[in-house]
């Protein structure tokens, strides 16, 4: 009798233990992980040629680099993948604001540096596998999707591959498909040859690189260029604030890490 009630009361623990597992699982938020995209591994010559519209120094000298395999971000970090992160107990509970120009599917603003590598860290803990930011090298590299002209598209800016905006800096502008004012939802506009949304317009994207002047002393192999200025950050692909020039695969910009504004957002990259 003794031995039944015992087994008895050790089932019960076990299944009110089972119910309590379930109903966390339950009420926890859902980790929403960025769609990834595989880049191929290949070599191209990064920088610009003196004939690019708009190019400056630093985009020189023109040297090749090889790139391995990794997998990136198909669209910008939103804002609803940025507040599962803050719903995850990530992220330093910082939740950006949207200027009243929507969430959801938009990407993420209002994000410096710091709070990226916040964002990559928690991606990493919850799926047990290396999340980071694009490196200088690999940012280009996809963009550029194989093509050699100075936009992905072509020589010359187009509002209906991009959210960019006017001739005359520093505003927004509707030209063609690029209907936005500010940012646009992630995806309003055609891939890329690798299947990547939005590389340029819309939101600049920080880098993992150290913040420097020209090419020389570059890594050829990929990685990221840990010297130089550590206290600015390199980024890419212009936005929808800026004129055309700055959405050229070439283009180079920096700043100080620590800023936040409503043009700087982010993509990630996956280890494979």
């Amino acid at each position: 009798m003794i031995k039944t009630r015992s087994a008895f009361l050790a089932m019960a623990a076990c299944c009110l233990l089972t119910q309590v597992a379930l109903a966390q699982k339950a009420a926890a938020p859902a980790v929403k992980i960025p769609e990834m995209v595989v880049i191929p591994s290949g070599q191209f010559i990064m920088g610009s040629p003196t004939s690019d519209r708009g190019r400056v120094n630093s985009e020189s000298p023109q040297h090749m680099v090889s790139i391995k395999s990794f997998a990136m971000g198909k669209y910008d970090v939103t804002f609803d993948e940025w507040e599962a992160c803050v719903a995850g107990g990530g992220c330093k509970g910082h939740m950006p604001g949207d200027r009243g120009w929507g969430r959801g599917n938009r990407p993420v603003i209002y994000v410096d540096w710091d709070d990226a590598q916040n964002y990559v860290k928690w991606l990493s803990g919850v799926t047990s596998q290396h999340w980071r930011l694009p490196t200088e090298a690999e940012w280009e590299y996809a963009a550029r999707a194989g093509t050699t002209s100075a936009y992905y598209w072509g020589d010359s800016g187009n509002h209906d591959y991009a959210n960019y905006g006017a001739d005359e800096c520093c505003q927004g502008a509707k030209l063609g498909k690029d209907q936005w004012i500010n940012t646009s939802p992630v995806g309003s506009f055609e891939p890329n040859k690798f299947g990547l949304y939005d590389m340029v317009g819309n939101v600049y994207q920080w880098l993992q690189d150290c913040a420097n002047d020209n090419y020389q002393g570059a890594p050829t192999d990929g990685s990221a260029w840990l010297k130089g200025d550590c206290e600015a950050r390199e980024l890419r692909g212009g936005s929808w604030y800026f004129f055309q020039e700055n959405l050229r695969s070439a283009m180079r910009f920096y700043l100080p890490s620590m800023l936040r504004f409503n043009f700087i957002g982010f993509r990630v990259v996956r280890e494979l």
